[in-house]
């Protein structure tokens, strides 16, 4: 047995991996971790880099450079051109981002599911009750991005951006274990959801995306070319930012989540299934006809 395989046996062991990941000081290492990331002394990014690549599934094969100056610099990498290929379909909703799927379906009574039998409410999530009203029975996906994947997002559809709220909140862990232990985990979490209007349509969608621990940095660089959005500050800001199918619109600075919230006349793409991988560009969802 590789010291690999045993590290992920152990990771494996859902209270031992719930302890570490989640009975720690959450936000003090989520800073800490912020800053080691940036330092670009070659001895602390030679070994940042390589503990993050033993830990962690990374292939950087489809990377738009090999070297880094810092691990921040490698968590937040661009992809060769043509790396992704997007849904080119106007009746496809594209997958906003590389991900695995967590639980998805249809909004019941203004609730969705974290995974089954751990409910949470539409308008906590989003911060507004209007929002969340025009879900009420709409679809809802969860995409989980993990620490050694690309970590930006990108537009799924042509969308207009209308709205950003900042809503601040905790870390916890959001994989799995932890989301099978911590009640509205989602709804805990700092998160920034985005209101987008479809240019095909008119459809209204919101994108959620979710902070978690050793990632409480979410960056929009076309609403703050300098600061992430936790740094804007509380609330919600009224935008009017044109995007193209494919287009990119931030990034994490780790691994987190995306919540796709979708119309009820909307569809679940063929293939569409929970813990199935999907890559950024492929169908996540039909529009109606």
């Amino acid at each position: 047995m590789t010291l690999r395989s045993a590290m992920a046996r152990i990771g494996a062991q859902e209270d031992l991996n719930f302890l570490l990941t989640n009975r720690i000081p959450r936000t003090m290492l989520t800073r800490l971790m912020g800053r080691v990331s940036r330092i670009e002394q070659p001895l602390v990014r030679d070994a940042s880099l390589a503990l993050w690549r033993f830990f962690c599934d990374v292939d950087l094969t489809q990377s738009e450079q090999s070297r880094f100056a810092s691990l921040h610099e490698a968590f937040i990498r661009k992809l060769k051109p043509g790396a992704r290929v997007v849904d080119p379909d106007p009746a496809v909703l594209a997958s906003p981002c590389d991900a695995i799927v967590g639980a998805h379906g249809r909004v019941s009574e203004g609730l969705a599911l974290q995974v089954k039998g751990m409910p949470y409410r539409l308008d906590e999530l989003v911060g507004d009750m209007a929002d969340a009203r025009a879900f009420a029975d709409g679809w809802y996906v969860t995409l989980r991005l993990t620490a050694g994947m690309y970590h930006r997002f990108h537009a799924p559809h042509d969308l207009t951006v209308e709205q950003v709220r900042y809503i601040s909140g905790d870390t916890w862990n959001v994989n799995p274990i932890a989301l099978k232990r911590i009640e509205r985990l989602f709804c805990r979490n700092e998160r920034a959801p985005i209101r987008v209007r479809l240019e095909h349509g008119g459809a209204r969608l919101m994108l959620v995306p979710v902070a978690a621990v050793l990632v409480a940095s979410i960056r929009l660089p076309w609403l703050d070319a300098e600061r992430s959005v936790r740094e804007g500050g509380v609330g919600g800001r009224a935008v009017s930012a044109r995007f193209a199918k494919g287009a990119e619109m931030g990034w994490f600075e780790h691994g987190s989540t995306i919540v796709v919230l979708a119309p009820r006349d909307f569809a679940l793409a063929p293939g569409v299934c929970e813990g199935g991988t999907i890559r950024m560009g492929e169908p996540l969802m039909r529009l109606p006809d």
